[in-house]
């Protein structure tokens, strides 16, 4: 038998084995049922979704204290991945500096086939079990960085490749697929292997699978910056007022939080530069805006230690 024949059995055999290609035929032809009756059955395969996430919850919560930690360190955390879950790691990464005003380079997104593949496929990309190891090795990561590969699958050789590289260089790996004992998993130092079981659509893993992880690296960027204090009482004190929208909210949330009026919140952000976080402590202390950013730096961006280091 040819190699060529010899891979592709063996691939069909390992797809064969994987709950996220298995089929619900038990439902029969989709397109025979009413409208109102598809939206009913995908809706309940839907919320399958956040009961397997929670089953997780342990491993979520050990990576976000190793991301944090890493992070406290001057790390990044950097997504690898293809597909639907490539551009689930961009798209979490990208929402980062507007949303709790970081550097961009802190929460990188690395997607098989590049930036063409954000928009487009890119043929073969997610078999190079090479290229993400590259990028990785561009970004010169480092023992204080933290690596998440992201598949469905659990197999795909661009993020195998990407967390074993990662590994020899002493990075935290974390492996997030819909598939138990993936082989992401075996390569990781923590593996989040949210199983969702066949998809409504048998196969097409942007369903409840990209579901799943978007839910994951929502909680594992999100937990983090809240372990960073980048909010304050549920509220986001970090965030870059880049349109007219984030300007209103950061004044909202300055008069809400301060419990001033609009015009006193202005006048504050005004003197803190724009900065919420920096706006809020200079309302609760009265201190200088220098006082008030040596307290932030020393608190490490705490905002309730630096408020208690001023009173």
């Amino acid at each position: 038998m040819p190699n060529d024949d010899i891979r592709l059995t063996a691939l069909l055999d390992e797809l064969s084995r994987l709950g996220t290609e298995a089929s619900t035929t038990e439902r029969g032809d989709l397109d025979e049922y009413a409208t109102i009756e598809l939206v009913r059955l995908m809706n309940e395969e839907d919320r399958r979704v956040p009961v397997a996430v929670a089953e997780r919850s342990a491993e979520i919560a050990r990576a976000v204290d190793g991301i944090v930690e890493r992070f406290r360190r001057g790390g990044r955390l950097i997504y690898i991945g293809a597909g639907t879950a490539g551009r689930i790691g961009v798209l979490d990464a990208s929402e980062c500096p507007p949303t709790f005003g970081t550097d961009p380079s802190m929460v990188v997104g690395l997607i098989a086939g590049g930036e063409t593949a954000i928009r487009s496929a890119v043929e073969n990309a997610e078999d190079d079990d090479t290229a993400a190891a590259a990028e990785l090795r561009e970004l010169r990561l480092t023992a204080d960085d933290t690596v998440v590969g992201i598949s469905a699958s659990g197999r795909t050789p661009y993020v195998v490749g990407g967390l074993r590289y990662a590994g020899d260089v002493g990075a935290l790996t974390v492996a997030i697929a819909s598939n138990a004992r993936s082989a992401i998993g075996a390569a990781a130092d923590i593996a989040i292997e949210v199983v969702t079981g066949p998809e409504f659509i048998s196969g097409s893993t942007r369903l409840k699978s990209g579901t799943a992880q978007k839910l994951v690296v929502n909680m594992l960027t999100t937990l983090s910056m809240i372990k960073l204090g980048k909010t304050y009482r549920g509220v986001m004190v970090d965030l870059l007022a880049t349109n007219e929208k984030l300007h209103a909210r950061s004044l909202r949330t300055v008069s809400q939080l301060a419990g001033v009026g609009v015009d006193e919140a202005a006048r504050a952000l005004a003197a803190a530069s724009g900065s919420v976080k920096l706006a809020l402590l200079l309302l609760a202390t009265g201190a200088s805006a220098d006082e008030a950013s040596a307290a932030l730096e020393r608190a490490g961006g705490i905002l309730r230690d630096a408020i208690s280091a001023l009173s």
